[in-house]
């Protein structure tokens, strides 16, 4: 799930940037490309938690910019298929997210004993609606698939397990 990792960015600074607070801006700037971007090699960068080093610039010809690489420490988030998480539940039939990356529940990943029932407030619920998964309801679920994309990672989870299921209900809360 979440992993801490160090990773390489070659950066190129603009020689406005150039004086004292060379370092600052070099780090400050990775923070803005990196932090929440999702690689689909290692997974979304929750966060950078320190720099590890900052190599010797070197100047591209006939532009000025001067390119660092830049050796960091960060947390990164991977789900991985068969592990379990909590969600939250943001579109019926239902989709759930947890933190950046979405997972879909299909209607035949819900138990048999729970229906979709459409309204103001669609729901899927037992038949005696003791239980039911609202919008921002909490569900645990296990993952069951993964797509990793360029850019992105897809899940697919279910709900059809044991101890898996609506975790908070936000209509009782």
């Amino acid at each position: 799930m979440f992993f801490h990792m160090v990773l390489e960015k070659s950066m190129q600074v603009h020689p406005q940037h150039f004086g004292p607070r060379l370092k600052a801006n070099l780090i400050s700037t990775l923070m803005k490309q990196v932090e929440g971007t999702c690689s689909g090699r290692h997974g979304f960068v929750v966060a950078i938690t320190g720099i590890q080093s900052i190599g010797k610039g070197m100047i591209r010809d006939g532009t000025g910019f001067v390119t660092f690489p830049v050796t960091y420490r960060c947390v990164v988030f991977r789900p991985f298929k068969g592990e379990v998480l909590e969600a939250v539940v943001t579109t019926m039939g239902f989709f759930a997210e947890v933190g950046p990356v979405q997972i879909f529940v299909s209607s035949h990943l819900i138990p048999d004993d729970m229906e979709f029932q459409p309204g103001d407030a669609p729901c899927y619920a037992t038949s005696d609606r003791t239980l039911k998964i609202l919008k921002d309801s909490e569900v645990r679920l296990r993952i069951i698939g993964t797509q990793v994309d360029a850019t992105e990672i897809f899940c697919v989870g279910t709900i059809k397990d044991d101890f898996l299921g609506v975790v908070n209900d936000p209509a009782v809360a």
